[in-house]
């Protein structure tokens, strides 16, 4: 694996929030109540579900589509992907015109995929993994000079995420602690460049599933390791980091300051916490910081904590699934 810094620079968060006015919808920070009833603490949502894509992904995913040469705009764009960040790529190619090629395994919910063609894109199903996706997508690269742009491990993706906690930290700039879903570590690294580099003292926390958490895994072996991908209420936060991985798993390690795995029944509870309290439908990937707050009692008493709600792209079946495991005695 190739030495690297921690790139990109804070300075990079604020040249993609420059190029990405208009773009990407500024999505609201507001206050849970009935979170921060339940938790003793000033609890705030970032609504990402509000992107056009309904998740996050976008962000990062127009930034780098943007800064495509003509002749790379030409030959066009490539990449693997469990749902959100291949809707954004479609989403994106749609919008400049250029073609655009998801590689996705058989894991990935069919309503993700129907989205994906909706939006002109070719959607290729591999095998049972994002790794067997990955190496269709590099088939497609060497053989046809398309570019590639991956769902976390890219310079300017990570930079794209990192415009949210600018975001965070200009509607409340004294935050204490910030959850958000880990798994390429595109979000988590992108949103710690950013506020860290203002305020160093903001506590970012990371949850995954409990299986198959392959930054989690990659971190506690110090280098990328390859994990089984399992079916999870989670799914947006399947797939492994990449073996070859240069800058999200450097920028993972900086940047976390604490993580945690969840239980499929304690997501599965956070979900239907959003749809009767928070009257939101979202992924399971969007609640797992509300699942590790429930799963392993964290005291976060009199703090000002962020969810990042990454995305609302969950299958009804998906939902009915959740609904009846949180139905179920822990």
């Amino acid at each position: 694996m190739p030495a690297t810094t921690f790139i990109p620079d804070p300075h990079q968060m604020y040249l993609a929030r420059q190029a990405l006015q208009g773009q990407v919808v500024r999505t609201p920070l507001i206050r849970s109540e009935s979170l921060s009833r339940r938790f003793g603490c000033e609890a705030w949502l970032k609504l990402e579900t509000l992107q056009p894509t309904g998740a996050f992904k976008l962000r990062g995913a127009t930034f780098a589509m943007s800064k495509l040469t003509r002749e790379q705009r030409q030959h066009g764009v490539v990449t693997c992907s469990t749902g959100n960040h291949g809707r954004a790529i479609a989403y994106a190619g749609n919008k400049l015109g250029i073609n655009t090629i998801i590689c996705m395994s058989r894991l990935v919910p069919a309503n993700k995929v129907t989205a994906i063609r909706e939006l002109g894109a070719e959607a290729r199903i591999i095998g049972d993994s994002q790794d067997e996706a990955e190496v269709e997508a590099l088939r497609l690269v060497a053989e046809q000079g398309m570019s590639y742009l991956p769902p976390f491990d890219h310079p300017d993706i990570i930079a794209g995420q990192g415009t949210i906690g600018l975001e965070i930290l200009e509607d409340l700039p004294d935050v204490d602690t910030i959850f958000a879903g880990l798994s390429g570590g595109g979000l988590l690294g992108g949103i710690g460049i950013a506020v860290k580099s203002i305020n160093p003292a903001i506590e970012l926390i990371g949850v995954s599933m409990d299986k198959g958490a392959a930054m989690l895994e990659s971190l506690q072996q110090g280098r990328p390791v390859q994990v089984t991908e399992y079916a999870s209420l989670a799914d947006s936060l399947g797939g492994g980091i990449g073996l070859s991985n240069q800058y999200s798993f450097h920028a993972v390690r900086q940047v976390m300051s604490q993580s945690y795995l969840v239980s499929e029944s304690a997501i599965a509870r956070a979900m239907v916490h959003f749809a009767r309290q928070e009257k939101m439908l979202v992924e399971g990937a969007a609640v797992v910081g509300v699942a590790a707050m429930e799963q392993h009692r964290l005291d976060m008493r009199g703090r000002k904590v962020v969810f990042v709600i990454s995305g609302h792209n969950v299958a009804l079946e998906t939902f009915d699934q959740a609904r009846s495991l949180a139905a179920i005695p822990s």
